[in-house]
């Protein structure tokens, strides 16, 4: 199995005095944190905005955040890169209680729908739209009804679903991800029996 992570770089621009395009930075991202402990995915934070629209600033800063925040701030948005080991047995043996520590540790337990029933431990929502890109390897997309396979270069366009990430392939998948704020319309929060 390749578990090596690969490092890479977070290239930021911006604007000096005389209106020039600048870099301002170009370094690997300052905030990564592996979730869950080992045989858990590893979260590189790259950047997030605060509002839409975002502001530019001629000399832009990494806005701080205490820890890790799973989704992007109210009328914001976040990218992330996050690197998905192959999914061990201990992810199966979760309870909901453990299951929601784990969302609990990335800043949203109110996220994990886990129960019983689900068909992944891991199963959660958030009220985003989510941009979803593997960059290399394969990961199933675990839906309430259906699972999809997705492999490097296809892109998940995930509308605040219920769902889980499950790493059958043996191998590191690497996803880049770009959240947006969102809110569910009625359709979604009362839906026909």
């Amino acid at each position: 199995m390749n578990q090596q992570q690969k490092t890479f770089r977070r290239i930021v621009t911006g604007h000096d005095a005389a209106g020039n395009a600048i870099l301002i930075s170009d370094a690997p991202p300052t905030h990564t944190q592996l979730v869950g402990g080992p045989g858990g995915p590893t979260f590189f934070e790259v950047w997030h905005t605060l509002e839409t629209p975002a502001l530019i600033y001629a000399q832009p800063v990494e806005p701080g955040e205490n820890g890790l925040v799973l989704p992007p701030p109210k009328n914001g948005t976040r990218i992330r890169v996050i690197e998905f080991p192959p999914e061990g047995e201990e992810i199966q043996k979760l309870t909901g209680a453990d299951a929601a520590a784990k969302f609990k540790s990335m800043g949203d337990e109110k996220a994990s729908t886990s129960n019983e029933a689900a068909p992944h431990p891991l199963m959660h929502r958030t009220k985003t739209v989510d941009y979803g890109i593997v960059l290399e390897g394969e990961i199933t997309l675990v839906l309430d009804k259906e699972e999809a396979i997705i492999r490097a270069g296809d892109i998940i366009v995930q509308n605040g679903t219920n769902h889980a990430w499950a790493n059958r392939s043996g191998n590191i998948c690497r996803m880049v991800f770009i959240l947006i704020d969102g809110a569910f319309t009625d359709e979604v929060v009362h839906p026909k029996n």
